[in-house]
């Protein structure tokens, strides 16, 4: 895949599909080489890091897969700016946290573990814990503290949606809506992600969409 980026970004056509299936919209919305060149480096980290010590590790993890995406998606709608890609990272780093809460067992039986040592010596909870058939007090603790953070995030990253207009104001508000909306089925189900799936409401993401839409707020 960088091999192709390089082609691409040379002006040779690129061999695999996927490469070939982005040309054009690269070509279209100048698309800058460097979100792609992140991505590809969290897949190959990805597959050689398998932990994370503390949460600030987690983030720069999050910057490389995560992050990129939401440049992307502001350079596509012509709305990138600097400060606006800021309110993005705190978005799409939080929108990661979450997803890395509701895939806990999931992660783990591919050996991958995204809740930092730290938090998890903090709580008291072990790796053994996390394969138990339910979770833990310690361990919907975990998860509750990760959530906050996660929610704390999407928050800053809230006056992005303000900033935008049209297309893209809505997209963004949809990605924020969701978040606080998975946020709030974790916490229903009082963060035991363990015994099973837990997703965000349709209604309830909705419902999350049109209060930023508005100015409200909604949880």
């Amino acid at each position: 895949m960088a091999a192709d980026l390089d082609r691409l970004y040379r002006g040779e056509p690129p061999q695999t599909a996927a490469c070939q299936h982005l040309t054009d919209t690269i070509v279209e919305c100048a698309l800058p080489k460097t979100p792609f060149e992140d991505l590809v480096a969290a897949n190959l980290q990805d597959q050689r890091v398998h932990r994370y010590r503390t949460f600030a590790e987690l983030l720069d993890y999050c910057r490389l897969s995560a992050n990129p995406v939401g440049h992307l998606v502001l350079r596509v709608f012509g709305s990138y700016t600097t400060q606006r890609a800021r309110w993005s990272d705190s978005i799409c780093t939080a929108l990661q946290v979450l997803e890395h809460c509701q895939d806990v067992r999931e992660d783990l039986e591919r050996d991958r573990v995204y809740l930092p040592a730290e938090d998890l010596a903090r709580f008291g909870v072990t790796e053994c814990e996390l394969r138990a058939p339910s979770a833990t007090r310690a361990t919907r603790a975990l998860l509750g503290f990760q959530v906050q953070r996660a929610v704390r995030m999407l928050e800053d990253g809230r006056p992005l949606v303000d900033q935008l207009r049209g297309a893209a104001r809505i997209a963004v508000a949809g990605y924020v809506a969701g978040g606080l909306a998975t946020a709030a089925a974790l916490a229903r189900r009082h963060f035991d992600v363990l015994n099973a799936e837990i997703a965000p409401s349709v209604a309830g993401t909705v419902g999350n969409c049109v209060h930023l839409l508005t100015g409200g707020t909604r949880r």
